[in-house]
């Protein structure tokens, strides 16, 4: 016999870029509900574009059969961004035709609750979606361990791992041609996988977005290297690092700046590398691999968790947070936590101490 439930029926979607273990969280939510707490299920589609197109399905035990070590998401996913304003020449609904929409559909499918597994934008609609009088609880997933309110996020460890190996591979080649390779790694606005990934897998630079880097600090320290007889050099670098340069630019000038000189950051870098060293340097962008196929044990074992602690909380109908890993233990935070910010990496933190002890240069 199923445990109590406040909640009866809920829907649940994943929203924003793909990302290893969505469908073991998935897995997570939907087992516990079903099998702890009796609780009926609704797929919704391809994000948040699901609840205004009305495209959902119920889910069962079958569905869920197999997919733990599946990549991707059996949901679909979208970017849509039902309070972000349209384009006027756009033919979409307008944003309170969206958010109605939405509501619509929440009632239409006799939800009590709404899961969104996302990142920072997911769980900022879900907060928002929420000051509209829907029940909310969202999961944080997201390569770039930048959710505000989570020690970690699912999909970190597994594009790690990528990132990692990626970096041991450029190294032979490296070595064996005598060059410089600049490896970029996804991360916007926040370093975090370009800071793990460049200290494990010994990256000579790495570069992140909350360190301004200078172009005669990097040339300096690779031509310290050469000098001593290391005819190699492998540069980690997050898409968005940006030079000292760059930094005291405005948005607008930033962008048009970076348009009109290379298509992302590892050219420009290897260029600038190039120019400053006269070191033969070469770019490699390892873009969505980072984020395709099946997730790391660590990525399934904390999605899973993750999903069965919202099953809780639906059945405890505590509605309004965003589940979370805090220390050893997996809580939950305030659906607000997360709303409009971002997790940087602390200039103090303890790795970028580790990465400096051990001659990394952060190019600063």
């Amino acid at each position: 016999m199923a445990n109590y439930s406040v909640t009866k029926r809920f829907g649940i979607l994943t929203a924003g870029g793909d990302c290893p273990g969505l469908n073991a969280a998935i897995r997570g939510v939907c087992r516990a509900a079903q099998d702890r707490y009796g609780m009926q299920i609704v797929g919704i589609a391809n994000g948040f574009r699901g609840l205004i197109n009305e495209d959902a399905k119920e889910l069962h035990t079958e569905d869920l059969t197999g997919i733990l070590t599946l990549g991707g998401t059996i949901l679909g996913s979208s970017r849509e961004k039902p309070f972000a304003p349209t384009d006027k020449d756009d033919l979409a609904i307008e944003v309170s035709d969206k958010v109605s929409a939405i509501k619509e559909t929440y009632s239409k499918l006799g939800l009590d609750c709404l899961v969104v597994l996302g990142g920072n934008g997911t769980n900022t609609t879900g907060y928002k979606l929420s000051r509209e009088g829907l029940n909310v609880i969202g999961l944080p997933k997201t390569i770039d361990n930048d959710i505000v309110g989570t020690d970690r996020t699912f999909g970190f460890h597994s594009a790690l791992m990528i990132g990692t190996e990626a970096i041991d591979r450029l190294h032979s080649t490296a070595q064996s041609h005598s060059r410089v390779i600049v490896i970029e790694l996804m991360g916007h606005k926040a370093g975090w996988l370009g800071l793990h990934a460049g200290v494990a897998g010994g990256g000579d630079v790495i570069l992140l977005p909350e360190l301004p880097y200078d172009i005669r600090v990097i040339g300096n320290h690779l031509k310290k290297r050469a000098k001593s007889g290391k005819t190699f050099s492998v540069v980690v670098v997050a898409e968005g690092a940006m030079s000292t340069k760059e930094a005291d630019m405005d948005k607008k000038d930033r962008k048009k700046y970076r348009t009109e000189t290379a298509p992302s950051v590892a050219y420009r870098v290897a260029a600038e590398i190039q120019e400053e060293t006269g070191m033969e340097t070469r770019a490699t962008v390892l873009g969505y691999v980072q984020r395709g196929g099946i997730p790391s044990a660590s990525d399934r074992v904390l999605a899973t968790s993750l999903g069965t602690k919202a099953a809780d909380l639906l059945a405890q109908g505590q509605y309004g947070r965003m589940v979370a890993l805090l220390g050893n233990d997996i809580g939950s935070v305030d659906l607000s936590v997360p709303e409009g910010k971002v997790k940087n990496v602390p200039l103090d933190h303890y790795m970028i101490d580790s990465a400096r002890a051990v001659g990394t240069c952060m190019g600063d």
